[in-house]
């Protein structure tokens, strides 16, 4: 289990680079892609454990593993779309525009660039990685635990960020739905409850993610100025009462 779980942290590594390095060539700027705030992306780490316990035994025959890979793969990216959206009531990401797409989860495009990832994965960095864990064998039990527990941190404040990302969208559509833009303190008051869970702070995963926000752009700024000024409203209320006390 402890192998097991170093190599999805390796694999998680190794996809953020491809993920980072490709999204960079495709806007040609810098891109920081992953839901995590470390250099991981878990669901190429999760693909490669996939693929490692399903083809590995498939060698001999380098199309099927091809096949095989791009299929898993491609079930992967498709349910974890549609579970993120299920949960975080935003689409991370969407392939409409791409010829051969389904649901805009997957496209044709990417699945043979999975494909292919199948077979280095299998046939060049499977080997390399098992070496390289034998070589670290003897501390490999305090790795793990330094490892495991700087994860589960990541993985817990990132959650914490898509959630506040979650319900500042879901009062950013409001905004949109509602009209009410214009009598700012109307709609604070109606939505007091998710105004009280929403960071002023903007969210890095709309950078990260572009597509989640793409057409709310203008109600999430709206969105930003009432935050603010509800927070200072707030300060004022604060300090007339203690001048009251006094």
């Amino acid at each position: 289990m402890i192998y097991l779980f170093l190599k999805f942290i390796i694999y998680s590594f190794i996809g953020y680079i491809a993920e980072v390095i490709y999204c960079s060539f495709i806007q040609k700027k810098f891109v920081n892609r992953g839901f995590l705030f470390g250099p991981l992306c878990p669901i190429y780490g999760i693909g490669a454990i996939l693929m490692i316990n399903s083809l590995s035994n498939l060698k001999e025959s380098p199309v099927l593993v091809f096949f095989l890979g791009m299929i898993i793969t491609s079930c992967l990216e498709y349910y974890t779309s549609y579970i993120f959206e299920k949960i975080f009531n935003n689409k991370w990401w969407d392939y409409s525009e791409k010829p051969d797409n389904i649901n805009g989860r997957i496209c044709l495009s990417n699945s043979i660039l999975f494909g292919v990832g199948g077979l280095v994965v299998i046939y060049l960095l499977e080997p390399i990685i098992n070496n390289f864990l034998n070589i670290i064998n003897p501390n490999i039990n305090i790795i793990f635990i330094i490892i495991l527990i700087v994860f589960i941190i990541d993985v817990l404040f990132s959650i914490i960020i898509a959630y506040n990302l979650r319900n500042k969208l879901i009062v950013a559509e409001e905004l949109k739905v509602e009209k009410l833009m214009m009598i700012p303190n109307l709609f604070i008051k109606n939505h007091q409850k998710q105004f009280n869970r929403i960071k002023i702070k903007t969210n890095r995963l709309i950078k990260n993610y572009p597509n989640l926000a793409k057409d709310l752009r203008k109600e999430l700024m709206i969105l930003k100025d009432m935050l603010i000024d509800n927070k200072n409203n707030k300060k004022n209320v604060k300090k007339t009462s203690k001048s009251r006390k006094k």
